[in-house]
Order: structure tokens, then sequence, then C-alpha cells
């Protein structure tokens, strides 16, 4: 059967999808992205802002016709969304077939099978949200091979305020280790050369299993696989960043410099009111340090505007935090108000047009300072993995092809890029380069391949 088959949300949604691509494929299935052709429909939903459940509610509706016509002969939602709203999407879609819960991935294609046998004894395949993640199991790969996320736990025990996540997903579970080396392995195996380890938490691994932080021990094991070029940490709380983890990633040269640390917001007061572990102090102090330890670190985060309650003190208060650290990488989002959190019942609400002025804000000073750090770095010698190439320019300028990379600043999807120039013979993709930066672009580089001796040959075999 040809199955359309769509994910939203986060890369930790992504990891998800592919394990159940990978068990359909199994099956005999094919995919297609085609609404037209498809047989039937697979929808992995996310609800963690309000947009993210909009477009998950328009796409089960707009597949939804496909299944009321007869075109399609099934239609099952997974994810968050159909965690936290299955009776009311059963209800309102009844299009839909199937619900699978955020731990019941491994049921895809039982739901699947028991459409197309009419067995209708159960429409929810719906497990606890204690139970064990799973670990070491087939993917089909959906990020062109080169790179690939880890998911090395599921869950959170947080209790931030804004945040559904522990009920839609329960709490926190770490894989166990030796699952996720062999995943590692078997993803190497197919060409994988960057592993971004992922989790709602990753600094957090191994206190579940092991009784304490494991991080650390896991990146060691990483590194000794062969083939793998980088790791990459996304998601560290900074609490929980310990002096032992910023030793590790000093000490293996496979680990990615690179750490995404959700901050939230730069006003105490607002910290305080989303349930945040660290104060501003805090915060500053702990990044103060990863960056006397590791002086080329590339810090990433995010920031919320607009929280309830948030006073124009606040913001600039976020502001200001903002210009002092100086961050490499950072993303802001409007407050979204959600139901059953501790926020949404909040008083003091912020008005839409107040929440999107703040966080536009932020991003345009965020702006001078991103523009600023990759002006700085003209001159510098970097590595950089190929993403791939971009159309040959008949500029006469141009003595060759220009190649889009990304340095070990540069997480997917999330950060920039590296243009590679006048590269005059052929270069292949997940390909890892020495790069002399020349200029830059905004927030993207821009730069000259280094050559050796036989680079030529070496590329082009």
């Amino acid at each position: 059967m040809k199955i359309l088959f769509v994910s939203l949300g986060c890369d930790k949604n992504r990891v998800d999808s592919e394990v159940m691509l990978g068990m359909l494929s199994q099956r005999g299935h094919e995919f297609t992205d085609d609404e037209e052709i498809a047989e039937a429909a697979v929808v992995n939903t996310c609800c963690f802002i309000g947009d993210a459940k909009e477009e998950s509610i328009n796409t089960i509706i707009e597949l939804g016709e496909y299944r009321k016509s007869g075109k399609y002969k099934a239609l099952i939602v997974t994810g968050c969304l159909a965690e936290r709203y299955r009776d009311e999407v059963l209800k309102e879609i009844p299009e839909v077939d199937r619900i699978l819960g955020t731990s019941s991935v491994e049921h895809i294609v039982e739901a699947l099978d028991s459409v197309l046998e009419e067995n209708n004894d159960t429409k929810m395949y719906l497990d606890s949200l204690e139970k064990k993640p799973y670990g070491n199991l087939k993917r089909v790969q959906t990020t062109g091979g080169q790179y690939n996320y880890l998911k090395i736990a599921e869950g959170c025990n947080k209790n931030c305020t804004y945040c559904v996540i522990p009920k839609v997903r329960g709490r926190y579970r770490s894989v166990p280790m030796e699952e996720i080396i062999e995943s590692a392995k078997a993803l190497v195996e197919l060409g994988t050369t960057e592993i971004i380890l992922v989790a709602q938490e990753t600094t957090l691994y191994g206190v579940d299993l092991y009784k304490e932080k494991k991080l650390p021990e896991l990146l060691r094991r990483l590194s000794d696989i062969e083939e793998l070029k980088w790791i990459r940490i996304m998601y560290c709380y900074p609490e929980e960043i310990t002096d032992e983890l910023i030793a590790t990633i000093k000490e293996l040269p496979k680990v990615c410099n690179y750490l995404d640390i959700p901050i939230q917001s730069g006003s105490d007061h607002i910290l305080k009111q989303m349930g945040r572990a660290t104060s501003r102090k805090e915060i500053t102090e702990r990044i103060k340090q990863i960056r006397e330890a590791i002086p080329d670190i590339c810090i990433r985060t995010t920031l919320i505007a607009g929280f309830p309650g948030e006073t124009e003190e606040d913001h600039e208060e976020t502001m200001s935090f903002v210009k002092e650290m100086k961050f490499d990488r950072l993303g802001c989002f409007s407050y979204s108000q959600e139901e059953e959190t501790v926020a949404g019942e909040m008083p003091d609400q912020i008005p839409e047009e107040v929440k999107e002025k703040r966080r536009d804000d932020i991003m345009e000073l965020q702006q001078e300072i991103a523009f600023e750090a990759a002006r700085n770095r003209i001159g510098q010698i970097v590595s950089a993995v190929i993403e791939g190439r971009i159309a040959d320019d008949d500029d006469d300028d141009y003595d060759g092809s220009t190649y889009v990379a990304r340095t070990y600043m540069d997480a997917p999807d999330v950060d920039g890029y590296l243009f590679i120039m006048n590269v005059p013979y052929d270069l292949m993709s997940g390909q890892f380069v020495e790069v002399l930066i020349t200029g830059s672009n905004d927030y993207d580089l821009i730069g000259e391949l280094m050559e050796g001796e036989d680079d030529e040959d070496e590329f082009t075999e």
C-alpha cells in the first residue's frame, strides 16, 4: 500500500516517525508525498504551542476529506496532539480510524492492519506514559543520511508552568545505553557521520536507570564508533550541566563544541513564574564557566516573549541579558497560552501585539549580535560538512561550483550555513572539508576550500 506519512513538530517527533516508517516498510508498504496517489495516511502530530496545534488539526481535516471520499483506506493519527486530545479528535473528525498515543509507536502496523481488516474492536492504542521508551529499532532515514537524530530519553520531570510535555509524554525515561550505542552503530553503517542527541532534556540522561547522570559516559562510548565524525548535543538545561560534562565536551574531539541551552527569559521575576530552576545570575555564571573552559564553544538558546505578567521592565531585563551574553545562536517565540497549564490560568495575559513586538525586539537585537559575530570569523579556518551543491552560476566571476556546508556551530534546520565558493571539482554530501572564512552574509558565512596536495583526488573518488 502507498502511504502518505506527514511528520509535524520537533526532531524528537521525527525520530518517532522514522521508527514508524521503518516498521511499515518492513511490512512491505511504500511511501509517497503525493496526496493524490496515496492509499492511506498517517499524521504524526504536535501540540506544543497553538500554531503547531492548528497545523496538526488542519492537516488531519484535509486528509480526512480523502478518507471520507473513500480514496484512502485508512487515516491514522499519532503523536502529542493524538495523546492529548484523543477523544476530541475521534468525535470531531470521525474520518480518523485509529489514534496512537505517544508511547504506542510500536503499534503502528497493528493499527493499520486492524483498519484494513475492518476490525473495529479498538480505536485507540494507548500504552502507559511510564512505559520504557523504545531503543534499537530499524528506521527509515528522512534527513538525507549524513546526519541523524538519536533520541536518548522520553518524557520530562520538570514542572515548567507553560509546558504540557509531561502530561503528553510522561515522566523522564532514559533509553538503555547499550540500545543507544547499537542504534548509533546501525546509523553509521548506513552512512551517518553526524549524530544529534535529543530528548526533552539530554543532560539528565541516565538518572532513572543508573541513578546518576550518564551523558558524559554516553559521549565517550559514542566517540569510540570509528566512522562517526561529529556528535552534537541539544536541549541542555543550565542547572543540569555539570563540570564533568563540560570537561568531556572539551576532551572529546568528536563532540561538537556546541551546546543548546534553553533559557526562556533574562528576568528573575519571569523565570520564577515559569517554574524554572535557575536565576539570571546562575545562568550567567554557568555560561561564563563553559566559555572559559571551551573558548570556541557555540551556545544556542531560546527565549519566550510576552509570558503572563511580563512587564516592560522584565522585557528590558531580557534584552540586557541578550546583549550581555552575546549568544551565538538564539530563537525567540511569542508565548502561547495553553490549556491544562499553570501559566495558561495566570492573570495578566499579554496581548498578542505586545508579545509579537517584544519578540521582534529580541530578534532584532540578536541579529546585530549574530551579524557582528559572523564578520569576526573572517580569516578563521574551520571544518565543515558538505550539505549539497548550488546550481552552477554562469557569471564569469565564478571559476567553479558553490557548495552549501555546515560548521560545528550549525545544527541542521535551525542555524546558518557556510557557502564555499569557486570549488573547481566535485564534492560529496557528507564530505568533511577545511574552509577559510572569507566573508559573511547576515547569519551565513562565505568561504574558500583549503586544498591539500591530494584533495582533488580524495574528494572525487
